[in-house]
């Protein structure tokens, strides 16, 4: 490439205007040699200087969010060679919400150029290139330049005394070897540690060397150490190393003196807290763990409705023999355990494939909170007695099989105590040991059911059978009722308005056409059952609008915390470079833990002053809909899903994970604590 683009050069320089200096509005750019004279052998410094306007600014070789870098091209006698350029330090340039590397006012790019030792002495040098640059204010102009210089060779170098000032202020700024040790940790936050001084009033910026490896409007968080000072950065991926340039400045009056360092440093991969805990912790630990989250995940709100089914079950198999309701109480348990091994597999399935998904992760699906929605309702119109395919318990486990399969369906917007640490074990696992924890956390949440149907002792303590139990089971219905508007409010929080119209409107429809095919106590006529099926049939065809929204047509998901701020990885970066704790929430409407939290620990009067007293900052993030933002934070702690509360201190130090289910005092000592 360099070839051609020599022979290019070569060719167009004779029918074009090449000069020593090309001029435009916005710059002057001008071929300059350090040396009125260049010897044999010897090496010579070349430089292309930029005279900018007022305004303007150019590139360094990463231009940083956008721009891109001056480029020069030579032509040179055989054996004359030309380096590469040696880019003086840049500076950070804001532009709205974007941060550019670069230059204003003046630059010289300088170049190393070397003449082979057997030039003959007295003939002159001839130099052409052509230099191609971006420069930009408003707008932004490439410009390019084509320049020729004559070079007088002698038997020593002379310098030129009227541009060799020139040549060392800019030299001068180009990064020397760092006389002190770096060292980098990742993958987030990204903190490069610097084992040198830190002066008062010293500002430090550092410039990657190639772009895509921070954010470079993100905030860099400077602070000492014992050793020194660490700057704590935003990488834009994982990288197993870095380099750049390490910038100091400081201000003496009205002159502004800076330092430039070349570094280079292997990243050391340091997990999350969370996750690092999580990578020794046991395997006979987790599934202890898990089958405690899964028998406390029996008394959670977000089983509520189930629990309502499993009391009906529990009367109907005191009523049966015992072969019966062991029957059903074996139905139950492989209900819930297969439900449980699918919702794995589907996760397993998901992560591998890169999703950033978790615990729950099935509710992000306008689709399947709708479908849902559509069962509670059936389930509830059931219970009320508007139609009759209740499978009694005396005929086998079918029914309770399906109830196993519903408990865990609408278990997983709710977070037990226990089940996150399993769960993070689990998603970090071999497929295999994964499923094993689902397996003993379905077992946790079967047992008390299962458990009663297996003991006669415990039997015997329910309720004997009588008229009682069909009011009964009418008042369970309405726990399914509520079950379902609360399904409508999420699809209204992920889908908007229409989704949920055509939701209600396909409950209204598979009402009437229940209510005609399977009339409670009479047989349905041909019309009325075919009519009935038409109905069911169009509701479920109803569900294709919840099914076909997209997750950004949603219209209160983002919307802004009523006493915090949302969530962006913008915002804590630049949360903690104020210097004050920070709490950060991960939320969704779907999850039950989640809401309840909210109105306990994390609102009202005394949430707010607490805010207030202890200067947090808090950031709310909604992973109602998929946000593959927020599953990376998630990821960062080993976390399965939500809901998680993470508190960072005021000073240096690692977060600290709050518990699932909070209260008031939880989360006022853990902001206590962080504010010092």
């Amino acid at each position: 490439m360099r070839f051609w683009t020599a022979l290019l050069i070569t060719c167009l320089l004779p029918a074009l205007a090449a000069a020593q200096v090309v001029r435009s509005e916005q710059v002057t750019a001008t071929l300059m040699t350090e040396a009125a004279v260049a010897a044999p052998g010897k090496a010579v410094r070349l430089g292309l200087h930029f005279d900018i306007a007022d305004g303007w600014h150019t590139y360094w070789k990463n231009p940083g969010d956008s721009g891109g870098p001056t480029t020069i091209d030579w032509a040179l006698p055989e054996g004359v060679e030309a380096g590469p350029i040696r880019w003086p330090h840049p500076e950070a340039l804001p532009y709205g919400p974007l941060v550019n590397y670069g230059y204003e006012h003046e630059v010289l790019h300088l170049v190393d150029l070397t003449l082979p030792a057997d030039w003959p002495v007295g003939m002159p040098v001839r130099l052409e290139a052509a230099g191609f640059w971006l420069v930009c204010a408003d707008i932004c102009i490439p410009e390019e330049g084509f320049f020729t210089l004559d070079l007088p060779t002698g038997p020593e170098v002379v310098e030129d005394p009227a541009v060799a000032p020139v040549f060392e202020r800019f030299a001068a700024q180009v990064p020397r070897a760092a006389p002190f040790d770096v060292s980098a940790t990742g993958p987030e936050p990204l903190r490069l540690s610097v084992a040198a001084p830190l002066d008062d009033g010293v500002e430090v910026h550092f410039f990657p060397d190639a772009p895509g490896v921070i954010e470079a409007a993100a905030p860099q968080r400077l602070t000492a150490t014992d050793d020194g000072y660490v700057l704590t950065l935003q990488a834009v991926e994982p990288a197993a190393s870095l380099s750049g340039v390490l910038v100091t400045a400081e201000q003496f009056g009205p002159q502004r003196f800076t330092e430039a360092f070349a570094i280079e440093t292997a990243v050391e991969v340091v997990p999350a807290t969370a996750s690092s805990a999580l990578q020794t912790l046991p395997l006979l630990t987790a599934i202890g763990l898990a089958l405690a989250g899964g028998l406390l995940l029996n008394l959670m709100p977000c089983v509520l409705p189930v629990l309502s089914m499993k009391a009906l079950a529990l009367v109907e198999a005191g009523a049966a023999d015992r072969g019966r309701a062991r029957l059903e109480g074996f139905g139950y348990t492989a209900g819930v355990l297969t439900t449980f091994l699918i919702v794995a597999a589907a996760l397993i399935a998901a992560r591998q494939a890169g999703l950033q998904v978790g615990w729950g992760f099935q509710l992000q699906s306008p689709l399947i909170v709708a479908a849902l929605a559509y069962l509670l309702f059936v389930v509830g119109l059931n219970l009320s007695g508007l139609f009759e395919v209740h499978v009694p318990v005396a005929t086998g486990g079918g029914s309770a099989f399906m109830t196993g399969a519903l408990a865990v369906l609408v278990a997983t917007p709710c977070t037990a105590p226990f089940m996150a640490t399993a769960l993070g074990f689990a998603l970090i696992q071999p497929p295999l040991v994964t499923l094993a924890i689902f397996v003993a956390l379905g077992l946790g949440l079967a047992l008390p059911f299962l458990l009663v149907t297996l003991s006669p002792g415990l039997a015997r303590l329910l309720p004997r059978p009588g008229a009682w139990m069909v009011r009964l089971r009418q008042g369970l219905a309405f726990p399914m009722y509520a079950s379902a508007a609360w399904l409508v409010w999420v699809l209204a929080r992920q889908a908007g308005p229409d989704a949920v119209l055509a939701v209600l409107a396909g409950a209204t429809l598979l009402a009437f056409g229940l209510w005609l095919a399977a009339p409670a106590g009479a047989k349905p006529s041909r019309l009325a059952l075919g009519t009935g099926l038409a109905a069911a049939a169009l509701a479920l065809a109803l569900l294709s609008v919840p099914a076909l929204t997209r997750s950004g047509d949603a219209v209160a998901a983002t919307a802004t915390p009523e006493l915090g701020e949302v969530f962006t990885e913008e915002r804590l970066l630049a949360a903690r470079a104020d210097g004050g704790p920070v709490l950060v929430e991960m939320t969704a409407a779907w999850c039950i833990t989640c809401q309840v939290n909210d109105r306990v620990a994390l609102s009202g009067a005394a949430f707010e002053q607490l805010l207030e007293d202890t200067g947090t900052r808090y950031l709310v993030g909604d992973w109602t809909n998929r946000d593959p933002i927020i599953g990376a934070f998630i990821d960062r702690f080993g976390h399965p899903g939500v809901p998680l509360y993470v508190v960072y201190p005021a000073a240096e130090g690692p977060p600290e994970v709050l518990p699932q289910v909070l209260t008031p005092g939880i989360v006022r000592e853990a902001l206590e604590r962080a504010a010092g």
